[in-house]
């Protein structure tokens, strides 16, 4: 990428990205063209693939659910093209590495309502985001103490008691606990991960083999 280009780019996505340094806006920008490089990406549809996406979620972020990683791609995709372009990769990188309790509330609410659309979490969504997180074996006991899980939860966040989860409920719910947080699985990486991304990232160590 030419160096005016970049800094015209860097310029522009800094005004919007307060919790990142200018020289570290650069680094996940570069880092971000690599890799749209080696996917060999079409010229007109410039981003990150799904599979790319998940990889690097993967090899760098330590996530390992496929189903979460495939809504966090969603929640990345704020156009929703099936590709991360590199404003939303540097967005969404700047609130896993230094987001406010804020930014993280938000992202992991988009990241368990994506699939209604509607800006609430459904009790069928709770059902099957804390089925993928248990893993269990034997689908009939698994679904009816599931089913148990999904009323324990909804007593417990579903303040309106509409039986469903609004951004309200789920704000008041994870600020008197925050371990309800990340309640229907990881969408966030640990902190440990991210410290060691920042260490390579932003020294220009990090390749893009993963």
């Amino acid at each position: 990428m030419e160096q005016k280009a970049l800094r015209k780019l860097v310029e522009s996505i800094s005004k919007t990205v307060k919790s990142l340094k200018r020289s570290e806006v650069e680094c996940l920008i570069i880092l971000f063209h690599d890799w749209v490089e080696r996917a060999d990406v079409r010229l007109d549809n410039v981003g990150l693939d799904r599979n790319t996406f998940q990889m690097i979620l993967h090899s760098l972020f330590g996530m390992t659910d496929d189903k979460l990683m495939n809504r966090v791609f969603s929640a990345f995709d704020k156009d929703s093209d099936n590709r991360i372009n590199v404003n939303e990769w540097v967005k969404g990188v700047s609130v896993f590495l230094r987001g406010t309790f804020e930014e993280k509330l938000k992202f992991c609410f988009e990241v368990y309502y994506l699939n209604g659309h509607d800006g609430y979490i459904s009790q069928e969504e709770i059902f099957d985001m804390l089925k993928n997180s248990l893993h269990q074996q034997s689908e009939e006991d698994t679904d009816e103490g599931i089913k148990e899980l999904v009323e324990i939860t909804l007593k417990k966040m579903d303040y309106d008691n509409d039986g469903k989860i609004s951004f309200a409920d789920f704000e008041k719910a994870v600020t008197e606990e925050r371990l309800l947080l990340e309640v229907f699985g990881q969408c966030l990486p640990e902190a440990k991960i991210c410290l060691d991304f920042e260490t390579l990232a932003f020294k220009h160590v990090l390749t893009s083999s993963f």
